[in-house]
């Protein structure tokens, strides 16, 4: 019943942080679905193909190709040969996709210390390690009407 009650909490704060998050980057022409994608490229130690991103982020390969087209449109991103399979093309930032970044980060900063305020950080040490963890247990298959999957 606890667990079912923080899904709720989950959720609910997932919309209030992406329609935070549209309105704070706004200005820099983003929405948070791109910043999400632009921030997973950001992260990756190397240009990754999109599966890879998609997998990375827990979301559908065909919504992160859609959104990595569109960044490339408008040279947030840009595609390369990829040496280990043909088509699946490598995405790495541009000198554009990394100005908007860093923007995103200053405009982000501010905004983090506001919403830790007064927050206990090994609280907030605690709430990760349990969402990691049931991240975890999600990726591993758990399914859910809790049986195994074959």
């Amino acid at each position: 019943m606890a667990l079912s009650a923080l899904f709720l909490d989950i959720f609910r704060a997932n919309g209030r942080l992406i329609a935070a998050g549209d309105q704070l980057i706004a200005p820099l022409g983003l929405t948070s679905a791109r910043w999400q994608v632009l921030g997973a490229v950001a992260m990756a130690s190397t240009p990754q193909p999109v599966a890879h991103l998609a997998r990375d982020m827990g979301l559908a390969r065909q919504g992160v190709q859609r959104i990595v087209n569109e960044l490339a449109d408008e040279d947030f991103v840009a595609f390369e040969d990829n040496p280990h399979h043909r088509r699946a093309k490598l995405v790495r930032l541009t000198p554009r996709g990394q100005q908007v970044m860093a923007a995103a980060h200053k405009l982000q900063r501010p905004w983090v210390d506001v919403l830790a305020a007064g927050l206990d950080a090994s609280k907030i040490a605690i709430a990760a390690e349990v969402l990691e963890t049931l991240r975890n247990r999600l990726e591993d298959g758990t399914n859910p009407e809790g049986a195994d999957q074959d």
